[in-house]
């Protein structure tokens, strides 16, 4: 915990929160600005920044929340579809230095796009590069 993290004042219920599921390592509970209704955010109760330092166990742990969460949307909201997404730093758009993944229900017509902006490798030559440099920097 760190007395300055908006997530952990609410774990510790310093800050109010819509819950909707909690056990000994996760909380997940309502997104207050949704990108649509039933946007929800699953986050571990231990305070970690992001996906790079959460412990692999930890890590499993949360996404195995983020799961339930999300199959509790398709069960519960009916969603057609659901995003999950997460981001690692404020470039990235991190907003809060917790990790956290956002859970949100698409449905058939919901008015937000994915907002994806997509580009290209140069050649295969250039995707290799990358493709290299990120497999020999992946520690086993």
């Amino acid at each position: 915990m760190t007395n300055d993290c908006i997530f952990c004042k609410i774990i510790a219920g310093e800050l109010p929160a819509k819950k909707v599921y909690e056990d000994d390592n996760c909380l997940a509970f309502m997104d207050i600005n949704p990108v649509t209704k039933g946007h929800t955010l699953v986050i571990p109760k231990k305070h970690f920044e992001d996906i790079m330092n959460t412990p692999d166990d930890l890590l499993g742990k949360v996404i195995a929340a983020a799961r339930k969460v999300a199959l509790a949307q398709k069960n519960g909201l009916h969603a057609d579809a659901v995003n999950v997404t997460q981001a690692n730093g404020q470039l990235a758009g991190q907003i809060i230095p917790h990790i956290h993944f956002h859970i949100i229900p698409r449905l058939q017509n919901d008015p937000e796009s994915h907002g994806w902006t997509h580009s290209k490798y140069k050649d295969d030559a250039e995707m290799n590069s990358y493709a290299e440099k990120i497999a020999g920097a992946i520690k086993q």
